[in-house]
């Protein structure tokens, strides 16, 4: 018999996330306090492993949704625990995730926890499920955004603002992409319980290959230079500057010679 006591293992946090979460909190007070020596190294450590924790509390999101939809399975399989580990494909969910950020400064969306659609009864549910990964980065968006909404930056160090203002435009940007109803996609799980089984097995071949098409569509001219004028105008809605996001980014890339705009 499973009682809850049983099952009270498959909602422990992980200490894979604990550990990732606790780079971040040391890496974001080496920024803070200005102690690093480096203080690009920090940022980048920082922002990376603020990403990390980002992605995983997109997929809890999904899962934990899941959950609440009727699928009992999700915990059994690891991602109520906010492992990383756990996800079906954590290439596609962390590593590429983070590549893209390092080399295009882009919030690539990833995504692979297998959820149990015969256990969600309801189109709506599953509609839900979909969405409550994107909107778990609008989430993470606002709260990285708070002082600059909220014009409480006084007191908050030049290199920590900077790196809010990336990180915030990371998660504006995975969130954009999310949200496409491209097949593989977020977006797409959203739209499609609502559409007729004809048009679904229409679609469902192309479907593996939607992510990939999202990203070459990236590097056409026109279509990048639209996504990236809408991730801006989003971020400047939330009160980043353009100056502290492109100064965020320059920091990122501690590799590079830093603007002396940019200098904290």
């Amino acid at each position: 018999m499973t009682t809850a006591t049983n099952r009270s293992h498959e909602r422990r946090i992980s200490p894979v996330f604990l550990a990732i979460l606790a780079v971040m909190a040391v890496t974001g007070w080496a920024v803070w306090s200005d102690f690093a020596a480096s203080p690009g190294l920090a940022v980048f450590l920082f922002v990376t492993s603020a990403w990390v924790v980002s992605l995983c509390l997109h997929e809890y999101a999904h899962a934990r949704t899941a959950l609440h939809g009727g699928d009992i399975t999700v915990g059994a399989k690891g991602y109520l625990t906010l492992n990383p580990l756990a996800y079906t494909h954590a290439w596609l969910s962390i590593i590429l995730p983070v590549l893209f950020v390092i080399m295009g400064g882009i919030g690539l969306p990833g995504g692979a926890v297998f959820i149990d659609q015969g256990r969600i009864k309801g189109r709506w549910k599953h509609s839900l499920i979909s969405a409550a990964g994107p909107l778990a980065n609008v989430a993470f968006a606002v709260v990285c955004t708070a002082p600059f909404w909220l014009d409480a930056l006084d007191g908050v160090p030049a290199a920590f603002r900077y790196a809010l203002a990336f990180l915030a435009f990371l998660q504006v940007t995975a969130a954009l992409l999310n949200f496409l109803p491209v097949p593989g996609l977020d977006g797409y799980g959203v739209v499609e319980p609502w559409l007729s089984y004809k048009v679904k097995r229409q679609i469902a071949p192309y479907a593996p290959y939607g992510f990939f098409i999202v990203i070459a569509l990236l590097f056409v001219p026109a279509i990048n230079v639209w996504f990236f004028d809408v991730t801006y105008m989003l971020t400047d809605a939330l009160g980043v500057s353009p100056a502290d996001r492109y100064c965020g980014a320059h920091l990122f890339r501690f590799w590079e010679e830093i603007p002396e705009l940019c200098e904290a």
